[in-house]
C-alpha cells in the first residue's frame, strides 16, 4: 500500500530522515514510534505530500505520489492529528461531512454516513449531529475528528499522536475503539505514537525510528522479545518488557485443551496480561477458557504464562 525507497527529508542542516527504505501492505495497522526528533511525524507528512523529500521515492498503491496531485492524493487518505482542527462554526455532522459533500455525495448517501461513524465512535448520532466542538469534551472532539478522517472511506489512516492530549481512561477507550475499527474496516493505518504501551495495544508492525534512520521493523511479539539494540530495549523499557509481552500474547496461544476448571471461562482472545490479572483477583493458579461461540476449549495454567512462545 505504501512503499519508501531511499527517501531522504533536510530541514537546512538537520536531517529528519535518512535513506528510510519501508513498507507498509494494505490492511496494515502499521505503528511509528520513537524518540522526539526520530522524524516518525516527518514521515507521516511526507505520505501526503505536506512535505516533499529531497531524495529517493514514496509510492501509494503502486503510483510514485511526486506524479500524482496533492488533492488527489489526499481524497485516498483520512487525517488525524493531535489538536483535531475541527471547524469550531460547524456542526458535528458538517465537520464529518466535509469531504462526502467536497465529492459531490449524495446528501442522503452523507447524512447515513454520518448516522454510521457516529454510531460507530459510541456517540449518540440524534444527540451529537446538531452539536459545536466547543459543547464536547476533547475526547468527543478526537471522536468526531477520527469519523471527519473515515468519512470519505479512505484506504489509508494517517495519525499522528491523535491521543496523547487526552486523560488515561479517555485515551484507553479510544485506542480500543480504533482496534475494533480497524478489525471492521480492514483500512491500512499508520499510527504515530511516542508511547510504546499504545504501539503494542494496536499495532500489526512496529517501525521503530531515531534520528530518521529505520532500527527495527517488525511485530509487537518481535520488538519485545528480540530488539535490535538498546535504543528499542530502553522503547521498551528494560524492567517492564515481561509484562508488556503478557499484553501482546492472546490465551488461545497458551490454552491446554481438553482440560476443565472451575470458574468463569475466560475468553480465549484475551491477552495473557488479562489472565494473569483474573489468576490474582481469583486467587487460583489455573482459568477455564472459553472459545468464540462460548464454549469450553481448555484451561491456562500460570506455569503457561512464564514460559516462552511456542514452547511445550
Amino acid at each position: 500500500m505504501i512503499a519508501f525507497e531511499g527517501v531522504t527529508k533536510r530541514f537546512g542542516a538537520w536531517t529528519a530522515v535518512d535513506d528510510l527504505s519501508l513498507t507498509v501492505a494494505a490492511g496494515e495497522f502499521r505503528v511509528l514510534i520513537g524518540p522526539s526528533g526520530s522524524g516518525k511525524s516527518t514521515v507521516l507528512r511526507m505520505m501526503n505530500r505536506l512535505i516533499a523529500p529531497e531524495a529517493g521515492t514514496i509510492r501509494v498503491e503502486g503510483e510514485d505520489i511526486a506524479r500524482l496531485k496533492p488533492e488527489t492524493l489526499r481524497r485516498r487518505m483520512g487525517y488525524v492529528i493531535q489538536s483535531v482542527g475541527l471547524f469550531p462554526h460547524w456542526t458535528v455532522e458538517r465537520n464529518i461531512a466535509a469531504v462526502p459533500d467536497l465529492l459531490g455525495w449524495p446528501r442522503a448517501r452523507v447524512r447515513d454516513r454520518v448516522t454510521e461513524l457516529l454510531a460507530l465512535l459510541n456517540l449518540d448520532p440524534e444527540r451529537y449531529r446538531g452539536a459545536y466542538p466547543h459543547e464536547l469534551s476533547g475526547g468527543q472532539q478526537q471522536r468526531v475528528g477520527v469519523a471527519r478522517a473515515l468519512a470519505a472511506e479512505p484506504h489509508i489512516l494517517l495519525m499522528d499522536e491523535p491521543f496523547s492530549a487526552l486523560d488515561p481512561i479517555t485515551r484507553g477507550a479510544l485506542q480500543a475503539e480504533m482496534a475494533a475499527i480497524h478489525k471492521a474496516t480492514g483500512t491500512t493505518i499508520v499510527f504515530v505514537t511516542h508511547d510504546m504501551d499504545e504501539a503494542l495495544a494496536l499495532a500489526s508492525r512496529i517501525a521503530v525510528l531515531d534520528r530518521g534512520r529505520l532500527v527495527q521493523s517488525g511485530t509487537p511479539l518481535d520488538i519485545l522479545t528480540d530488539p535490535a539494540d538498546d535504543r528499542v530495549r530502553d522503547l521498551v523499557g528494560r524492567e517492564e518488557w515481561g509484562l508488556k509481552r503478557l499484553a501482546v500474547e492472546t490465551v488461545a496461544e497458551r490454552l491446554r485443551p481438553g482440560e476443565t476448571a472451575p470458574g468463569d471461562p475466560l475468553a480465549a482472545g484475551a491477552s495473557l496480561r488479562q489472565a494473569l490479572a483474573a489468576m490474582v483477583a481469583r486467587g487460583t493458579d489455573r482459568l477455564p477458557v472459553a472459545d468464540g461461540q462460548g464454549r469450553l476449549a481448555g484451561t491456562l495454567h500460570l506455569a503457561d504464562l512464564l514460559r516462552g512462545p511456542g514452547r511445550p
